[in-house]
C-alpha cells in the first residue's frame, strides 16, 4: 500500500494518460492459472477489471476452469486424461466441461465482479452461436478448433454497460455437439472478432524469458517477426507455444498489443496498463 499521499498522487498522475489512450477501447483477458485458485489473486483481478471499466475500458473476460473440472470428473470417479497437453473430451467429459464451464466458474466470476461493485453478464461460446467450431482432431475427442466468431452479443453486453464473461465451450458447426476450446485460443479469437485493442493472457509464469528458470532474463517487449528464431533457439517451447501462437494470430489480425502476464502478482493487470513501468511480455 502507497502511504504517502504525494506518491500515491504521482501513482494516479502516471495512469491518467493511459486511461486517455485506452478509454472507449476494448481489451480481452484471458484468465486462469493461480490467479484464479487464490482468493486474494482473484479480488485483485476482479478489481483491476472493475477499476478499468469504471473510467471507460471495456473489459471482456474469457475464463477456463481446468481445476474445477478435474475436481468434478474425479467426484464422478472418471480419470482426467491429456493428449498432447489438451484435455481427451469424450461425451461424459464435455458434459462435465460445459456444466462446470458455463455453470459454476462463470457464474461465480460473475457473482464476483458484481459483488466488487461491476456489472457482469456470463456467456458461454454457445450463446447466440458465439464460438463455432469442428473437431480439432479425433485423438482429442470432442476438442474443438474455432471456425468463426459471432461477436454481436458480447458488443450489445458491452454497450449496454455490463462486463462479458465468457465461458470456452463451442457449438459445433460439423457435428450436433458441444466442443471443449482452449481458453487461450477462444480469447485470441474473440479479440481479432472484437478488433480489440489488447489481448492479455495471464499465466502462472513472470513472461517469455530466455532463461526459463532465470526471471531476470525477462524479455519485456518481443516483435512478431523475432519468434521464429526464439522457437529456433528453444526459448519459446512447450507450454509457451501455444500461448505465444495465440498472441502472434492475434497482432497478425488486428489486435494491436498481446501481453503475456504474471497472473502470481496482484493487479499485474493494472501495472502493465495504467503505468510507465509495465509487467510481462509484451508482443507486437
Amino acid at each position: 500500500m502507497i502511504k504517502n499521499p504525494v506518491a500515491r498522487a504521482q501513482v494516479l498522475a502516471e495512469a491518467l494518460p493511459y486511461i486517455q489512450k485506452f478509454s472507449g477501447k476494448t481489451i480481452v483477458v484471458k484468465y486462469g492459472g493461480n490467479a484464479m485458485i487464490s482468493d486474494q489473486l482473484r479480488d485483485a483481478v476482479m478489481s483491476d477489471i472493475i477499476l478499468l471499466h469504471l473510467v471507460g475500458i471495456h473489459v471482456v473476460l474469457v475464463h477456463g476452469g481446468g481445476p474445477d473440472i478435474n475436481a468434478m470428473l474425479k467426484k464422478i470417479g472418471k480419470e482426467s486424461t491429456f493428449v498432447d497437453g489438451l484435455r481427451y473430451t469424450d461425451q461424459e467429459t464435455i458434459d462435465v466441461v460445459q456444466e462446470v464451464l458455463c455453470g459454476k466458474v462463470n457464474k461465480n466470476l460473475v457473482a464476483a465482479l458484481n459483488r466488487h461493485g461491476g456489472r457482469a453478464v456470463g456467456l458461454s461460446g454457445l450463446d447466440a452461436s458465439l464460438f463455432e467450431a469442428k473437431v480439432k482432431h479425433p485423438k482429442y475427442g470432442l476438442v474443438g478448433e474455432i471456425t468463426k466468431v459471432n461477436p454481436q452479443i458480447v458488443m450489445d453486453s458491452i454497450q449496454q454497460g455490463y462486463i462479458p464473461v465468457v465461458s470456452t465451450v463451442a457449438q459445433g458447426w460439423d457435428a450436433r455437439c458441444s466442443y471443449n476450446i482452449n481458453a487461450d485460443t477462444a480469447a485470441s479469437k474473440l479479440a481479432i472478432a472484437l478488433q480489440a485493442e489488447k489481448l492479455i493472457l495471464l499465466t502462472d509464469i513472470a513472461g517469455l524469458m530466455l532463461d526459463p528458470k532465470d526471471e531476470d532474463t525477462l524479455l519485456p517487449i518481443v516483435h512478431v517477426s523475432e519468434v521464429p528464431k526464439l522457437m529456433e533457439r528453444g526459448v519459446i517451447s512447450g507450454g509457451m507455444i501455444p500461448k505465444v501462437e495465440c498472441c502472434v494470430d492475434a497482432i497478425e489480425n488486428g489486435v494491436r498489443r498481446s501481453h503475456i502476464l504474471d497472473g502470481r502478482v496482484p493487479h499485474s493487470i493494472l501495472i502493465e496498463l495504467l503505468s510507465d513501468q509495465g509487467v510481462g511480455t509484451m508482443m507486437l
